[in-house]
């Protein structure tokens, strides 16, 4: 495997961080500001660089690399596979009528099965309902098939996400990259790092990602009676506020972001499903936790490999990223340190983690989790 990587920071040139070499029909995964992606010249100035590259787009909230977390940037990571093949293949939310479901299992069913080992996502943030496309997701695959991902991200404006392949990137779009070959290795993990606090609450009304009521009561009034004064932030503030989620159908809790609310309904739109009688508590965190999480979910992934990792792709929350802040490059130093800095590093704060449970095979939308992928081949 040879892997390149240059960033272009606002107004400024393309800027190689590592050696300049010549790769063959190279992956190209593009990350980075939407603002910066939506320039109608960035994808001729990629296609130049790379005339034989697939040209994967998403946008982010954060892109990341070993050395750096940045905002205004995007950042190229570029992959000569030398024992492994790929396949790409794409969808449209938009064009399905919004049936996330639907779009997840027609999409996987487009890959050949043979010798495939691995499949990872970059999936458009703004329409898509992240637990329906895993699940049909997991229906194309009998749940046998490792996918990780993400959905993609716009800083902390919630406004549109872009995403593309071989193209300029536009809104709706979902991405799949499937991985084949006899020695191709991937492993993963996830960990959040977030403690749930206060009265456990059961969710009394809801549909698909809107949450209702809580106990019989409206939901929202509730959030904001626990946020008390942080309240008149909101929707920002439910960022710092997740809540932990126990269904009847999980033995593992998940944790849902709030992505925004509606003061006319008073509901709460969330990042994926919140089921009818499923028990939620709010959660918190700090910056040390969520770099312990960090760590651990990078031990863990590298405890699962027989083969030393080459390539670490990364995605983490856009809610970590507020918690951390000024330190947000700490969690990404946690990882670096287990994996090794001979490993590059590439990835991006998201609006939503793909990856199964711990243990588990069939992938599920995660909020608030830093989620590694590590390949090898």
């Amino acid at each position: 495997m040879k892997i390149v990587q240059i960033k272009k920071r606002k107004d400024q040139d393309w800027e190689y961080l590592s050696p300049k070499i010549v790769l063959k029909n190279p992956l190209v995964l593009i990350l980075g500001n939407r603002y910066m992606l939506e320039d109608a010249s960035i994808y001729n100035q990629v296609r130049h660089l790379f005339q034989d590259g697939h040209l994967v787009f998403g946008s982010t909230s954060g892109d990341i690399t070993a050395y750096t977390v940045d905002d205004e940037s995007i950042t190229i990571t570029a992959i000569e596979f030398e024992k492994s093949t790929f396949q790409i293949k794409t969808s449209n939310v938009l064009h399905a009528d919004l049936d996330s479901y639907k779009t997840g299992k027609d999409l996987i069913s487009e890959f050949s099965t043979n010798n495939l080992k691995h499949i990872f996502v970059i999936a458009e943030g703004s329409f898509i309902n992240g637990s329906e496309l895993t699940k049909g997701m997991n229906a194309a695959t009998q749940k046998n098939i490792l996918i990780t991902g993400g959905l993609c991200g716009d800083a902390a404006r919630f406004e549109k996400t872009v995403a593309s392949y071989n193209k300029n990137p536009k809104p709706g779009e979902i991405v799949a990259i499937g991985f084949y070959g006899n020695t191709f290795e991937a492993s993963f993990s996830i960990h959040g790092g977030w403690t749930p606090f206060g009265r456990e609450r059961v969710v009394t009304k809801s549909k698909s990602n809107v949450l209702y009521e809580l106990d019989g009561k409206p939901a929202l009034d509730l959030y904001k009676k626990y946020l008390g004064d942080k309240s008149k932030d909101l929707p920002g503030a439910a960022l710092l506020y997740p809540l932990n989620v126990k269904t009847e159908d999980e033995q593992q809790s998940f944790v849902r972001t709030i992505l925004n609310i509606n003061e006319k309904d008073n509901t709460m739109i969330l990042a994926g499903d919140i089921p009818k009688n499923s028990k939620v508590q709010l959660m918190m965190t700090n910056v040390d936790n969520i770099a312990n999480a960090s760590e651990r979910a990078a031990r863990q992934a590298l405890e699962l490999r027989k083969n030393k990792p080459q390539l670490a792709l990364l995605v983490s929350c856009i809610g970590r990223k507020l918690v951390l802040d000024q330190r947000v490059e700490e969690e990404i130093e946690e990882v670096v340190d287990v994996v090794g800095k001979d490993t590059t590093i590439c990835g991006f704060y998201s609006y939503g983690e793909i990856a199964p449970f711990h243990g588990e095979t069939n992938c599920q939308l995660h909020n608030q989790t830093m989620t590694i992928t590590l390949i090898s081949e």
